[in-house]
């Protein structure tokens, strides 16, 4: 029972994690514009990271995708954390590493979710 909990949260916090920040990368937020401005992709990048982040968000919340939603999720932030630490920097605009720390945190819980879904890897791409 405790198992089911801990991952319906960790499912939970990466959904919300993920959710949130679509507000702000569709309604080009000038922290989402600035930050894929500099990374060289503005509008396509801000605006594709949001739905691969939506996909992997509603594919998270079903028990049956959770493995495809968190090896997506697992991608994306593995682009997000290289971006700060190449690019953009632990701090982006003076929010003292709070966009860093959710990647790490969606990056830590998408390994979780994957690794407690591992024994349905081979039926991943079964029709």
């Amino acid at each position: 029972m405790c198992k089911k909990i801990f991952i319906w949260v960790l499912r939970l916090v990466v959904a919300i994690i993920l959710l949130q920040t679509l507000f702000f990368k569709f309604t080009a937020a000038p922290e989402s514009v600035y930050i894929f401005s500099t990374l060289g992709i503005e509008p396509y990048g801000r605006i594709g990271s949001g739905i691969v982040e939506l996909i992997a968000s509603v594919l998270i919340l079903i028990p049956r995708t959770t493995l495809l939603g968190a090896i997506i999720g697992l991608g994306t932030m593995t682009g997000a954390i290289l971006s700060h630490v190449t690019k953009l920097g632990i701090e982006v605009n003076n929010d003292g590493g709070a966009l860093f720390t959710m990647a790490i945190v969606v990056f830590v819980s998408c390994a979780i979710l994957i690794y407690v879904n591992k024994d349905k890897i081979s039926t991943l791409f079964e029709v």
